[in-house]
């Protein structure tokens, strides 16, 4: 089926060959020490190490419920009248759809299907970069893109990407897509990363937003075998990443709405988390005539879902 598709998602996997995911996992595991595939986003992709990255396609049917359910999260972050950038990817296409319904929004991005989802919201102003367009994932990249993004202040990035690790923050396969995502962070006062849990841990070619310029991530619950996606939560809210938990019917694991507290036990929700202050300015010399930056606004559970932060150990 990898072969047949590059990529294939476990849940797939389990319903064809009438198994548990469980299973699938392990076996999945197996083939890989073999050399036969790559564990990838919840699920598995032909080999190819470091430079390999899915097209849009493969990449749209693995870890749906948990990009619904982040998608849900991040869209209460998004304040009316605020302007914001949009980086290409699936799992911020899932946050555009929900973005249509805030009044006074100005989007920008380099993502066609990002700018797709917003066309019909006759309240959102969508603004796309130039670029060359880059048809895997249907993004504007190259110099054009990013030299359209010069001189532009917004108050938050979201942005999407192949991998996340504490040590190097979120990566990208690709070198051009890699050179416009940072751009896209230069513009923002606030960076706000959406990874699903099976990209934590991972590590790809190109470095995207070191790990201290990122403001907070939204995720899902990792399961509880997963012991390499809740050592790297923990390592980044040690080095602090806000922490944002992603639970409710449409997560993938919907218990998960819980978070580590500083002796590294599970503990319970809180509704409220206040984004930490801004540890660093993306754009010398930007404000003049560019949208007012706002402070960050508390994500209730009123707005989509309850989050939970994952507090830095004590050293």
């Amino acid at each position: 089926m990898v072969r047949a598709n590059g990529a294939v998602s476990l849940r797939e996997l389990a319903r064809v060959v009438q198994t548990s995911e469980v299973t699938v996992r392990r076996d999945v595991r197996a083939l890989e020490a073999e050399g036969l595939l790559d564990r990838r986003h919840g699920g598995a992709v032909l080999p190819g190490g470091f430079t390999r990255e899915s097209g849009f396609p493969q990449k749209s049917h693995l870890a749906t419920a948990e990009k619904t359910a982040i998608a849900d999260l991040a869209a209460g972050f998004v304040e009316e009248g605020e302007a914001i950038v949009v980086g290409a990817g699936t799992t911020t296409q899932e946050l555009a759809r929900r973005l249509a319904r805030v009044p006074g929004l100005t989007v920008v991005t380099n993502s066609l299907l990002v700018a797709q989802a917003l066309a019909h919201a006759n309240r959102v102003e969508v603004v796309m970069t130039g670029g060359t367009l880059r048809g895997s994932n249907y993004a504007l990249v190259g110099s054009g893109a990013e030299q359209s993004l010069q001189g532009l202040r917004v108050s938050r990035a979201f942005l999407s990407g192949s991998g996340l690790t504490a040590e190097r923050g979120l990566s990208t396969s690709n070198m051009l897509s890699a050179s416009v995502d940072r751009a896209l962070v230069q513009a923002a006062g606030e960076v706000v990363v959406l990874a699903d849990h099976t990209k934590l841990g991972s590590d790809t070619m190109f470095q995207t937003v070191p790990t201290d310029v990122i403001t907070r991530l939204v995720t899902d619950e990792p399961p509880g075998h997963d012991d390499r996606a809740a050592t790297e939560l923990q390592a980044l809210a040690d080095q602090g990443v806000q922490i944002a938990v992603a639970g409710g019917a449409g997560a993938g694991h919907g218990a998960g709405q819980q978070g580590l507290d500083s002796a590294g036990e599970r503990r319970g929700p809180r509704r409220d988390v206040p984004l930490p202050g801004q540890r660093r300015s993306h754009a010398p010399g930007g404000g003049g005539g560019a949208p007012q930056l706002r402070p960050a606004t508390p994500l209730s559970e009123a707005q989509g879902g309850r989050v939970a932060d994952l507090a830095p150990r004590r050293r």
